[in-house]
């Protein structure tokens, strides 16, 4: 028979430890379970973070209402060939881009680049067709419309090979953005676009007398990238003047003590010269750039005795979207779209087919 004093001492024991090993084991449960609950609410927090993130980047695409239906046929206007010809619009555009910005450009310019060409198609669709070129939307002139190579004219210039490995990317930049366009108030822009800004890019009304509400200066600080971003030319004291007075007849203005003839009277928001006094006579900016071929009408004077030197920024009007600023915004990781509402203030991108 065994011991009853024992048997109630182990009675004892067992009563007394059971409850403190159920409570530790409890504890460490609800403690794991507590932590864990804290890490993955954590890493959830950090994945939502993420993922708000990429949705905010990739808002205007997934919000985008797309089309499906066959690109339109346009009538264009071929100044090389003296003769209106029918084309689709996506063929068309990718001999507008390649005439427009160098394939070598990130393939995300290049997309902004074909929606702003394709806007501008589409803008002058809405409007009577210009004299130039009555029976058609467009013509093939740079001066006029926009810059345009057919297949065999590019094929000619710059070889197979070329066409294989360049222009291939070209059309790529078309095709993945079919049927998009920059659209205000649910229409399309006029989406003016030039080479290179100073900096800043231009108030529309500060460069062609039209205001825009999608045209304002913005900041663009890629611009440096560019070849162009900065040019110079020199010339005698003799020779401004002489340019000068082939401009406007009636001037007073002497070589003589020419620096204190001269003063900028008003600049722009972005920075480039809007009027300026030239011995009796005020000139716009954008009139001295055109006199004497200057790449902006971002320029400031150095004078140096019997000569004098425009340092000028910039190359082109200024307006909109600045080919190398959309550059150096695609190297830095920018989609074609944030590219494109960065340049065209309050806009979005419309599929319309």
């Amino acid at each position: 028979m065994k011991n009853p004093i024992l048997i109630l001492l182990c009675l004892v024991i067992c009563s007394v430890a059971a409850p403190i090993l159920i409570t530790a084991v409890s504890y460490n449960e609800t403690e794991l379970s507590s932590s864990n609950k804290v890490t993955v609410a954590k890493a959830d927090k950090e994945e939502n973070k993420a993922d708000n993130k990429t949705d905010v980047k990739s808002e205007k695409i997934l919000n985008l209402e797309t089309v499906n239906k066959e690109s339109p046929k346009i009538d264009i206007y071929n100044h090389k060939l003296g003769k209106y010809q029918k084309i689709d619009l996506e063929e068309y555009l990718s001999g507008v881009l390649a005439g427009e910005m160098s394939p070598d450009f990130d393939i995300e310019a290049l997309r902004a680049q074909a929606i702003a060409a394709r806007t501008y198609v589409m803008y002058k669709m809405d409007r009577p067709y210009p004299s130039r070129h009555k029976k058609a939307v467009v013509c093939t002139d740079f001066k006029h419309c926009q810059e345009y190579k057919s297949y065999s004219e590019l094929q000619k210039i710059n070889g197979k090979e070329w066409m294989k490995s360049r222009y291939s990317k070209i059309q790529e930049a078309v095709k993945s953005t079919k049927g998009q366009i920059i659209a205000y108030d649910d229409k399309a822009i006029l989406p003016l676009y030039f080479s290179t800004s100073s900096g800043k890019t231009e108030n529309s009304e500060e460069v062609f007398s039209a205001s825009y509400p999608y045209l304002k200066s913005v900041d663009s600080p890629y611009d440096k990238i560019s070849p162009k971003f900065i040019s110079k030319m020199s010339m005698s004291n003799k020779e401004f003047v002489n340019s000068i007075k082939r401009a406007n007849g009636s001037i007073s203005l002497s070589e003589l003590n020419l620096e204190n003839q001269i003063s900028v009277v008003e600049k722009s928001k972005g920075g480039a010269v809007d009027k300026i006094k030239i011995g009796n006579k005020t000139f716009a900016g954008t009139e001295i750039r055109t006199i004497f071929g200057l790449n902006s009408a971002n320029f400031e004077i150095v004078f140096n005795g019997e000569n004098l030197e425009f340092n000028v920024k910039g190359y082109g009007h200024g307006v909109g979207m600045s080919q190398w600023g959309a550059e150096g915004m695609a190297k830095d990781g920018s989609k074609y779209y944030e590219i494109l509402s960065h340049y065209y203030s309050d806009t979005s991108i419309k599929d319309i087919y």
